[in-house]
């Protein structure tokens, strides 16, 4: 492997650039049937974001590339993907900048059967057992173990070798350690297990929120590289470590992201249906000036609070997300609106002038097995009124809730809004 000359400096003193989650070419989710989004931006997100990386470490002189596991998103579509990234790591070759790569549970061994020859910078930890690569003139070891599955149950850290003596030692899992909302429990163990193998510092990937999960020793997850739901909002990008003497110094997180999401409640509390479209233009006026990434901004709108205009929010929720998305485009063009969310109630005074029988049959809907099952006995016909007085569905939620069979949630969806209009109409 070809590194720079070796200076006084490095013998004692390095950079290394450690990132999980770069999911290349991987489509950025829920922006389907939106007229307007830069399309071609979009679609190269995840490119451009590793370009992004891959020039930082070239103009900080890092001296190694970490990628804790799914550098890719599954099985590459077609060659592209392989080619683009043999470009990308030749680059990190030329300017003589070792790269490490595990993989993880999206790019398991047994999951891409292509390939290309990598350059020669390129290490690729195996399936089978532990590996150690040396980079003796910085007096590093790094250790790790890639996916050979894309469900890998087992505790991989515990078979990974103890610290090596008079090295700083590197370890390289892809892993939601005990656990971790929204991420599959995979390669799981404890804090208490990584500390006992002496490591200097843990290069963990799979979680996709930067994390730094232990000083003593150093455990990190740098994050996603690009965040591609509304899940994944706030800065994206890797962390970089300064290391001298065995000692480190410093773990910076670079953000790398080229487009940003971020999700705003806004509080309609005793406004008025007309309000709307003054509070929407401040609320995302607001989200764009404290974005400083300067690039394209997706934003979902959560409309919450209690108003008695709360039926006229329900009932106009596909108007409601159009003005969004045009005040949004009037205020910049690089701010986009993903969705809006109504959430509003009517207010906990409001009198509901109806019977005693129709309202504890509002109450009771959700539990009410026989009213269930005669509205799934019309799924079409329900969930054309449901979603027409909730609000489209631009994400299926509700006819993958019927789908499931999971009717006590759409007639609570639906209950909510018929409470909210009767109350409106008091």
């Amino acid at each position: 492997m070809r590194l720079r000359e070796p200076d006084m400096l490095s013998l004692t003193s390095f950079r290394f650039l450690h990132a999980a989650d770069v999911h290349l070419d991987s489509p950025l989710h829920g922006l389907s049937r939106y007229e307007g989004l830069p399309a071609d931006e979009i679609r190269a997100a995840t490119r451009a974001a590793f370009d992004n990386l891959v020039g930082h470490a070239i103009a900080e002189a890092v001296d190694f590339v970490l990628i804790a596991g799914d550098l890719f998103d599954g099985e590459w579509r077609d060659m592209s993907t392989g080619l683009y990234l043999a470009r990308a790591l030749g680059r990190l070759d030329q300017a003589g900048v070792a790269v490490f790569i595990l993989a993880g549970n999206h790019d398991a061994t047994s999951v891409i059967t292509r390939n290309v020859p990598w350059p020669p910078n390129v290490r690729q930890f195996g399936s089978r057992e532990p590996e150690t690569h040396r980079l003796d003139e910085l007096g590093v070891a790094i250790h790790g173990q890639s996916f050979a599955t894309a469900a890998v149950t087992a505790n991989l850290a515990a078979g990974y070798p103890a610290a090596e003596s008079h090295m700083f030692n590197i370890g390289m899992l892809h892993t939601a350690l005990a656990g971790r909302r929204g991420h599959a429990a995979y390669a799981p163990c404890s804090v208490e297990d990584l500390s006992a193998k002496g490591y200097d510092y843990w290069a963990l990937g799979h979680v996709h929120e930067h994390e730094i999960v232990s000083r003593e020793p150093w455990i990190v997850f740098p994050g996603a590289v690009q965040g591609r739901t509304i899940r994944e909002t706030g800065p994206k990008g890797a962390v970089v470590v300064t290391v001298t003497d065995r000692e480190i110094r410093a773990v910076e997180h670079v953000p790398f992201d080229v487009v940003r999401w971020t999700s705003v409640e806004l509080d309609c509390g005793g406004a008025s249906f007309d309000d709307f479209a003054a509070l929407a233009r401040a609320a995302l006026r607001d989200a764009k000036a404290a974005d400083v990434s300067g690039g394209p901004l997706i934003v979902r709108l959560t409309l919450v609070g209690a108003t008695s205009a709360a039926g006229a929010y329900h009932d106009a929720a596909e108007q409601l997300r159009n003005d969004a998305r045009a005040i949004a485009a009037s205020l910049s063009p690089d701010l986009f609106v993903e969705k809006v969310r109504v959430a509003v109630t009517a207010p906990a005074t409001a009198q509901v002038v109806t019977s005693g029988d129709l309202s504890a049959l509002i109450d009771e809907a959700a539990s009410d097995a026989a009213l269930v099952a005669v509205l799934q006995a019309d799924l079409d016909r329900f969930l054309g009124i449901v979603e027409g007085a909730a609000g489209p569905a631009e994400d299926g939620a509700l006819r993958r809730a019927a789908a499931g069979g999971d009717w006590p949630t759409i007639v609570r969806t639906a209950s909510l809004a018929l409470r909210a209009r009767l109350a409106e109409r008091a």
